[in-house]
């Protein structure tokens, strides 16, 4: 298995600025196809998006970005905002809780506001751009959390916060994979991530292709590995952080964050900082995305659950910042303070 095939990008623009299109890989299908779809409109991105054809908080921020770029292909005359606002509102609309989608989105629109004679490969640019600072953040990201592990760290990590879900090495995952490069990882835990499986189809997927030490565990295994004395950190991403450093991810983080309190275990969250929301004063303000019931009831396809049985699907739970060790940033780690630390982490970057 090799390193190239795992960090193989998940979201990938065919051709020109004027005449291409964008390609995502079918998550869904994962880890059994891997089955590339073509994109061809800012309105199918966002379908792509909503349906989690691409997922991960700064990989549908990147696809928002290109969908944009879509959209300026279908767009006749001058690129002026007017022209795009229908599709920037369609791709807004695509998922509500990852700020990153609404980042990158107020990004090119500030681009397309206030760029005089805009050009599609000017908008091209911009889109390729996000692409490089996320991957360059990505490996700060992780060189930054590598160094806050003990030597022969088992480390466990929720949900998928790889390549697949960022442009590229990835974010809690990223730190696994610079700790596994620096010979200070000795295992890593993936929980399966119920119900979507993103831990079981995707983490697992790409950690085996790099040939990380790795196992799989259910949800309700956690408690049972802390109590073993298995785990030595654990480390997740984030959909959004607020202001005071309440954390909104996949839906279970919340709970392995109360765990990692009983048995004394740093519980570390890594993402850019284009994930920090500062106008969100804290989790009680961050949306949390209801999904349908079918996606509880059915595991790919096959019915787990009584027919018409009524099933509930938070996609995201907020953990309080008082339950975080420290966030973890391409612009450096904070800890405690989270109200002061975050707006100067931000404000150093503007």
């Amino acid at each position: 298995m090799s390193n190239a095939h795992a960090q193989a990008l998940s979201i990938r623009w065919i051709g020109d600025a004027q005449d291409g299109h964008l390609e995502l890989l079918d998550q869904r299908l994962l880890p059994q196809q891997e089955v590339w779809l073509r994109i061809e409109s800012a309105d199918a991105c966002a379908q792509a998006i909503t349906d989690m054809v691409v997922r991960g908080a700064p990989a549908i921020g990147l696809s928002a970005a290109y969908g944009i770029l879509l959209a300026a292909q279908s767009i006749e005359g001058p690129l002026h905002i007017a022209a795009f606002e229908e599709a920037l509102q369609t791709l807004a609309a695509s998922r509500p809780t990852a700020v990153n989608l609404h980042w990158a989105i107020e990004r090119l629109r500030h681009l397309i506001s206030n760029t005089d004679d805009l050009s599609i490969e000017r908008i091209h640019e911009e889109a390729a751009a996000i692409r490089q600072e996320d991957i360059a953040a990505n490996e700060t990201m992780g060189r930054y959390g590598a160094a806050l592990l003990p030597s022969k760290a088992n480390i466990l990590t929720h949900c998928n916060t790889g390549a697949l879900a960022t442009a590229g090495h990835g974010t809690a995952i990223g730190i696994i994979r610079s700790a596994h490069a620096q010979g200070k990882l000795q295992h890593a835990y993936a929980s399966e991530t119920r119900p979507y499986l993103q831990g079981a189809r995707l983490t697992m997927w790409e950690l085996l292709k790099d040939d990380i030490p790795a196992t799989l565990i259910t949800d309700n295994m956690a408690g049972y590995l802390m109590q073993q004395g298995k785990v030595d950190a654990v480390i997740v991403g984030a959909d959004r952080i607020a202001a005071n450093g309440d954390t909104a991810n996949k839906i279970g983080t919340y709970a392995l964050a109360v765990l990692c309190k009983h048995h004394d275990i740093p519980f570390y969250v890594a993402a850019p900082l284009s994930t920090i929301d500062l106008q969100t004063p804290s989790g009680d303000g961050i949306p949390i995305e209801m999904r349908g019931a079918q996606e509880v009831t059915m595991l790919q396809g096959v019915s787990i659950a009584p027919k018409d049985a009524p099933a509930l699907h938070p996609a995201f739970d907020v953990t309080p910042h008082e339950l975080i060790t420290a966030i973890i940033t391409e612009q450096g780690v904070v800890e405690g303070d989270y109200l002061q630390g975050l707006p100067q982490l931000v404000q150093n970057n503007t």
